[in-house]
């Protein structure tokens, strides 16, 4: 029950971060600003997130995560609710820093705990588990907003993700256990800022980091457009946005959980390279698509859950790549400050994808397929490279995999 709290508290952030794809145009028209700047909501977001979690790192490293997830999720939805009150886009900025602040506290201390609390051979499984969460944000969270924003306004979908965060700090609260409450952004000794920046020394790990930026900029370039751009594509409305977010929202589920068991079977390097080499297939395929535009609906769905499966399958593989190289005694730093170059990757390709609009919406797939390709090289140079800690049986197996 613990690990579906923590899944819960992943679900809620992750459908906070991601409903404005949902009602990006009503957030434009309402607030009185281009849909390209109604999207650095997206960017600003990922942004704060990316710069203070490693701060949270240190700041809460004598907070056990019981204590600390709580209250962030009461912050987390004090600053949904309280979206109910502004009337301009500066003040809604505002509130999304507020999220953003309390969602670098959340969705580090969820991964670490399950990590901290994983079964021998199940951290694939136990880390896809919470992974589940994101993708099921895409497809629940995401859709069920972008219908009460059709029904209620816009407003209403930021209401809707707060009151998820409620949910997941009472549950939280509940069932969390004492072997996964550890600090709660896993930042080593307390007290002590060597050891939460000492990942970034080891020249593996930051090539890790490198590929995280990059694969998840490639995945948000085009996630946070998807709604103009489908719109061009085929027509898309708001309604039957929300049916196609549904079927990229499933396979995203299955891909999470299939990627998790291929960790636990095979190796981490495998399922990254298997679930990248797809998500370029996938972006490439759009470009006929788009010069033969308007295409049918049916078509658009086929692409997009193929597409949701593959760059939902990359977070699990990257995370146990990372696990992998540096061992267990770093394994808590290394999920923080990786947590953040998630979310650096996610401002990148937010601010990239809206630098593609403005030039032709068309290009936004290939770009996506270059940046994951260039991460996917990370991956493999540094699976190559000699892990700084004693690799174990399974860094020798990545080694031997390239």
């Amino acid at each position: 029950m613990w690990l579906y709290a923590l899944t819960l508290a992943a679900f809620a952030v992750q459908t906070d971060d991601f409903i404005i794809v949902g009602v990006l145009p009503e957030i434009s028209a309402d607030l009185g600003v281009p849909e390209t700047a109604a999207g650095q909501l997206v960017t600003v977001y990922s942004l704060i997130y990316a710069l203070t979690a490693p701060l949270w790192a240190l700041l809460l490293s004598r907070i056990s995560r019981r204590a600390a997830l709580p209250v962030a999720l009461g912050v987390f939805g004090a600053a949904n609710f309280a979206v109910l009150l502004v009337d301009g886009f500066a003040a809604l900025m505002a509130l999304r820093v507020v999220a953003a602040l309390a969602a670098a506290v959340v969705l580090p201390a969820a991964l670490a705990a399950a990590n901290a609390a994983a079964p021998e051979g199940r951290r694939g499984r136990y880390l896809a588990t919470v992974m589940t969460g994101l993708t099921g944000a895409i497809l629940l969270g995401v859709p069920a907003g972008t219908w009460i924003g059709a029904a209620a306004g816009w407003r209403a979908t930021f209401v809707f993700a707060g009151a998820l965060g409620l949910v997941a700090l009472v549950l939280v609260m509940t069932t969390v256990p004492d072997t996964a409450t550890g600090p709660a952004a896993g930042a080593g000794e307390p007290g002590r800022a060597r050891d939460l920046v000492r990942p970034l020394l080891n020249g593996t790990v930051s090539l890790i980091l490198v590929a995280t930026v990059l694969t998840v900029a490639g995945n948000l370039a085009f996630q946070t457009y998807l709604a103009p751009y489908l719109t061009d594509l085929a027509g898309v409305t708001p309604r039957v946005l929300a049916v196609l977010l549904v079927c990229s929202g499933a396979g995203g589920i299955l891909g999470t959980q299939l990627a998790g068991r291929l960790v636990d079977r095979y190796t981490p390097l495998r399922a990254l390279i298997i679930a990248g080499s797809v998500f370029c297939a996938a972006m490439l395929a759009l470009v006929p698509l788009w010069a033969s535009r308007p295409v049918p609906v049916w078509l658009v769905a086929v692409v997009l859950t193929v597409w949701s499966a593959s760059a939902w399958a990359v977070p699990p593989s990257i995370q146990a790549l990372m696990l992998v190289r540096v061992g267990d005694r770093a394994a808590s730093q290394a999920m923080a400050v990786h947590s953040s170059s998630a979310y650096v990757g996610a401002a990148l390709g937010g601010a990239l994808g809206g630098a593609a609009v403005a030039v032709e919406p068309g290009i936004i797939p290939v770009a996506a397929a270059v940046l994951v390709a260039l991460g996917l090289g990370a991956s493999i140079q540094a699976a190559r490279s000699p892990a700084r800690a004693a690799p174990g049986p399974a860094a020798q197996e990545e080694s031997r995999c390239v």
